[in-house]
């Protein structure tokens, strides 16, 4: 779910910049489809990895 959110949250404001800064809502909306789905993919990737580092983080410190 909170990767849902932070999707929806990150298509909009893709959509808002792009639609500001070209003036064209078509361009802006092509934008706002591939970046955010694109980053939210690595989003994922950076939170399994964030895990993973923390667990590997927590065994190192139970054997010290």
């Amino acid at each position: 779910m909170k990767t849902l959110t932070f999707a929806i949250t990150h298509f909009t404001v893709a959509f808002s910049v792009a639609w500001l800064l070209t003036g064209s809502p078509l361009i802006g909306g092509l934008i706002a489809m591939v970046e955010p789905a694109i980053n939210t993919v690595a989003y994922v990737i950076h939170e399994k990895i964030w895990a993973d580092k923390n667990l590997k983080i927590n065994d190192d410190v139970q054997t010290i």
